[in-house]
């Protein structure tokens, strides 16, 4: 992974791409974690592919839009409140302006062929960033034959039309219970020296 440094202070860096990415990513929600991996992840280093991850689960385990909360955690977890808040303007401030105009016009972009033909490949364009975004972040996410197990389960459920919420809760289950498990079958070897004091004592 390469890094890139910024002249900017790191809060207008951050918020410069944030605004970046909610003015010119389409296609939802995960298209637009992509970015956020490209920006944040790849390009600056700030966050590693794993909390990546953990955002995105979080934001969408809370109510509301997904992007913002993830947007509003990325923000928390670089750099506290100051960040979290300057994430969510970023991210929210573009998309309010475009619907803005949007709805200002909205008859005339509705029934403008143009725009509709547009859109077409704009839809069709997203798919590959989406998959891309998968693919580079599965061997930080699904690690050993449980987590695929677990993922391969979720996949099951969702197309079960079941809740991304209880997916997400299930999924935490399952991880903790399987850690858990896992760490109480190492059990600690105790240190040579106090060992060999024991058979020591017992043989004076």
């Amino acid at each position: 992974m390469q890094t890139t440094t910024s002249q900017l202070p790191k809060w207008a860096d951050m918020t410069l791409a944030m605004l970046k990415i909610g003015l010119f990513t389409f296609g939802g929600g995960w298209s637009i974690v992509a970015q956020m991996q490209k920006e944040y992840v790849d390009t600056r280093g700030w966050l590693t592919k794993e909390e990546l991850l953990d955002i995105v689960a979080i934001g969408r385990s809370f109510p509301g839009i997904m992007v913002v909360n993830t947007a509003v955690m990325l923000g928390y977890s670089i750099g506290g409140v100051k960040y979290a808040l300057l994430c969510a303007f970023g991210m929210s401030f573009p998309a309010f302006v475009v619907m803005s105009v949007v709805t200002t016009f909205y008859t005339a972009f509705r029934e403008n062929p143009w725009v509709a033909r547009a859109m077409v490949g704009v839809r069709a364009a997203v798919v590959p960033i989406i998959v891309s975004s998968c693919l580079g972040m599965r061997k930080s996410a699904i690690k050993d034959r449980v987590g695929l197990a677990i993922a391969a389960a979720a996949f099951l459920l969702l197309t079960a039309r079941v809740s991304n919420i209880y997916i997400i809760f299930a999924g935490g289950v399952a991880g903790l219970l399987v850690q858990t498990l896992r760490a109480g079958r190492v059990q600690p070897v105790p240190p040579s020296g106090e060992s060999g004091g024991e058979k020591g004592g017992g043989a004076g």
